[in-house]
């Protein structure tokens, strides 16, 4: 025989050993699976029979919806658990989904990726990244539904949250912790107002989540473009399901970013989160529960609809000390109909949250932006969040401005008036001036001080109207330059004299 040939034989004969000996040391192990059967298909549902162990919000598997198309398997929330059968709510496309297709149990309640990983990311709620740039490396994941801190666990909410709005933070301050809801008809400036937040927040060390929820994607990438112009993408995180998303994924996107900030503040940072909006939220469930055959109620909604926004907004707290001291801030956005405030959702949001901010239409069409009625907009924690220096500049600024709508609106039946009332419409109309704000422009706390010192001291009452604005910048940049401790001394939260006020009003007088 070829030696060559020989020396073939002999190393497929030690291969042929080699194979035999792994063939017979391998054991292949035995995976326990409760599997079920897809009964029937509807779009954002399906129906199982077979999975009598499945627990409530148990993610559930079906391995050959995804065969083919290159998104993995199909994933769905155990949502119904009837005698005969579950419901499953679906988390993605469900064409490929047929009855007598296969599904199983993952033995794992439904979760979300958490971590610094997500900050600067568009990403979907199961973490799929949607800004082009690669994948995101995950080393935590934590449940979709979590209980809300105990009362024991919470602390005061004292420190504020400023929104760079000076008709916000001077009449209806919002705090770190608290859940203060915009709402107003639709086109009224809501997700301009909750965006300016964000873009305040940069250098302020709080992390930011926008969550869009059945948002249209140009709206979304409207919004993404104006974070990163001003770059505020670097402390926020965009959470997207946009109105062309599967409905459980809708559903589960304002839980899955509440885990992604509950994240932060275990570590004791201060987190804002943006659900923009609850409205659709709200929709997106009652369309689930019709689907599912859940009892209809008041607006076809179900029985539920009010824990559906509890418990999601009752893990906005500030924690004690002990826990970290981190906080969460939720500022829900909710649309209206015809300004009608005392329908099914917004009062129940209303019920809900520390306070509103409504944007009326009717200030709107008049130019008067941010479109915020004071009259019916609150902060049920109020002062306890501001600054000592706003405490003491905007003390009576709301009552006074609500009296001169009051007036605005029987002087315009030409009705006579006196000199002091006179005065007070005068006033009235620089205060609102004062108070409008053009888009992407947040002002500090200091500057904003200042001006309404400027114009609450009288300093603005000879200024024309149409140069209040003009007016408004010499004082911001008067504060700054020439009062630089002071301007330090506001964002620590110290509080000013009397000397203090009139040192102000007579340097600012002289730039005015």
């Amino acid at each position: 025989m070829n030696p060559i040939s020989q020396q073939v034989q002999t190393a497929c004969t030690e291969a042929f050993a080699t194979l035999a000996q792994v063939l017979a040391d391998y054991a292949a192990p035995l995976v326990l699976r409760e599997t079920g059967q897809v009964q029937s298909v509807r779009p954002g549902i399906a129906r199982i029979t077979g999975l009598s162990g499945v627990r409530a919000d148990e993610q559930v598997c079906f391995p050959r919806a995804g065969v083919g198309s290159g998104r993995g398997p199909l994933l769905g929330i155990a949502f119904n658990l009837d005698p005969e059968e579950v419901g499953v709510i679906l988390l993605g496309d469900s064409q490929d989904l047929q009855a007598g297709d296969e599904v199983y149990r993952t033995e794992r309640v439904m979760d979300v990726p958490v971590g610094e990983a997500l900050l600067g990311r568009v990403i979907t709620v199961l973490g799929q990244p949607l800004d082009g740039r690669g994948g995101l490396e995950i080393t935590e994941h934590r449940p979709v539904e979590r209980e809300a801190p105990a009362i024991l666990d919470r602390a005061p909410v004292t420190v504020p949250l400023q929104t760079g709005l000076k008709v916000v933070d001077a009449l209806i301050p919002v705090g770190r912790g608290q859940r203060e809801l915009i709402i107003g008809d639709r086109q009224t400036g809501k997700t301009t107002m909750a965006i300016d937040t964000i873009l305040n927040q940069k250098d302020q060390d709080v992390i930011c989540i926008y969550c869009a929820i059945g948002q249209r994607l140009a709206a979304i990438a409207k919004v993404i473009a104006t974070l990163q112009a001003q770059g505020a993408m670097d402390y926020t995180t965009v959470v997207v399901a946009a109105g062309q998303d599967p409905l459980g994924l809708q559903y589960i996107t304002p839980y899955g970013a509440t885990t992604m900030a509950e994240y932060f503040m275990e570590q004791g940072r201060d987190v804002l989160v943006v659900y923009d909006d609850l409205t659709h939220h709200a929709r997106t469930y009652r369309e689930l529960s019709l689907l599912l055959r859940r009892p209809p109620g008041r607006e076809a909604y179900p029985g539920d609809i009010f824990y559906l926004h509890s418990r999601l907004l009752e893990r906005a707290t500030h924690l004690i000390d002990d826990l970290g001291g981190g906080s969460l801030t939720a500022l829900p956005i909710i649309e209206t109909q015809a300004q009608n405030l005392s329908a099914y959702i917004p009062t129940n949001l209303i019920s809900i949250t520390d306070g509103q901010i409504y944007l009326s239409p009717d200030l709107f069409q008049r130019s008067i932006l941010p479109a915020v009625d004071v009259g019916k907009s609150v902060s049920r924690v109020g002062g306890k969040t501001q600054l000592p220096a706003y405490q003491w500049v905007a003390g009576d600024l709301r009552l006074s401005y609500a009296q001169f709508q009051e007036i605005e609106v029987f002087a315009r039946f030409g009705t006579q008036l006196d000199e002091h009332t006179q005065h007070t419409l005068e006033r009235g109309r620089r205060i609102r001036e004062v108070l409008k704000q053009g888009q992407s422009q947040p002002l500090p706390a200091a500057a904003q001080m200042a001006i309404l010192l400027a114009v609450t001291g009288g300093l603005l009452d000879t200024v024309p109207l149409d140069r209040v604005a003009e007016a408004e910048c010499r004082v911001a940049q008067a504060m700054a330059q020439q009062f630089p401790d002071l301007w330090d001394l506001i964002h620590r939260g110290g509080a000013l004299t009397a000397a203090d006020r009139d040192q102000l009003l007579a340097a600012l007088s002289e730039v005015i």
